[in-house]
């Protein structure tokens, strides 16, 4: 039995996973797969692949790109998740900004540098056209690092995923202004170089697992009020997310779509310069 370590966001993008976990997929291949929870997100899982803690992970697009050309030894491997992220902004209920042009100046909540919180902000203050070089940043770990932060006012704004926020937008806990969705495709599978080159194989029989899985998994039973019931979501809201997300149904990512993806990257202030975009990628179907 090979053991593979898999991280991802607790949020529901990644509920085919726990689909596959429970209905025992991976054992019948003699695979040990475990599941980690990052509430941190693709900062602390860009850190847990460095260090080995995990093998594989669900990470976003534009955090792992940046972190693989800064040295992490890791390939992605396919898309995960085709469709853009939908980026909440939010501030504290009983702020006083009250549209995103109020923002320019103020001090944003990130859950780590190089996470997907801050570098939307980037791409969002761009978007504004803001001098992106006086943006302000107050490193608050996780989305309750986010939420203390702005109920006490440490900082004045948060990015993090509309539809999982939607219930702090709710209950009165946040307050938002608008939305930036990602101008690229949003969650990718990154896998550490080691375990490519040891367990290739367990790999790619893990990969045509979840791409199984997602293939028809909107056409699930009852998937709409499950996830509303997994994930504290009204059921409009996740049948509303339902409709704009689409996941990958296997499709290897090629050097076209990071050449393009790191030219808006590039053009967002999100990293200085372009790299091969070959050495970002494992084609694991060839």
């Amino acid at each position: 039995m090979k053991n593979i370590k898999v991280g991802g966001v607790p949020e529901h993008f990644n509920y085919p996973w726990k689909v596959t976990l429970k209905n025992n997929e991976y054992k019948k291949h003699n695979i040990n797969l475990s599941w980690q929870d990052f509430p941190g997100g693709t900062g602390q899982m860009c850190k847990a692949l460095r260090n080995g803690d995990v093998d594989i992970a669900i990470v976003l697009t534009e955090g792992i790109i940046k972190d693989i050309a800064a040295g992490n030894p890791s390939k992605i491997v396919q898309t995960f998740v085709k469709t853009p992220l939908i980026w909440g902004i939010h501030v504290g209920a009983n702020s006083t900004f009250q549209k995103i042009e109020d923002l320019e100046h103020a001090t944003i909540a990130i859950s780590r540098f190089g996470s997907g919180s801050h570098l939307m902000a980037i791409v969002n203050a761009y978007n504004q056209g803001w001098d992106v070089s006086k943006l302000k940043f107050k490193v608050i770990g996780n989305l309750q690092g986010g939420i203390d932060a702005l109920t006490n006012g440490e900082a004045d704004y948060f990015m993090w995923e509309h539809f999982t926020t939607k219930p702090l937008v709710d209950n009165g806990t946040f307050r938002r202004v608008d939305d930036c969705p990602t101008p690229w495709p949003c969650f990718v599978i990154a896998v550490r170089n080691e375990v490519l080159e040891s367990n290739f194989k367990e790999v790619k029989k893990v990969l045509d697992i979840i791409n199984k899985e997602t293939t028809n998994f909107k056409k699930t039973k009852k998937l709409d009020s499950t996830l509303a019931e997994n994930y504290e979501q009204q059921l409009e809201d996740i049948q509303q997310w339902l409709k704009i997300t689409e996941w990958n149904d296997g499709k290897p990512i090629t050097k076209n779509l990071i050449t393009r993806i790191q030219n808006k990257m590039v053009k967002y202030n999100v990293i200085e310069e372009k790299k091969n975009s070959g050495e970002f990628i494992k084609n694991m179907y060839i």
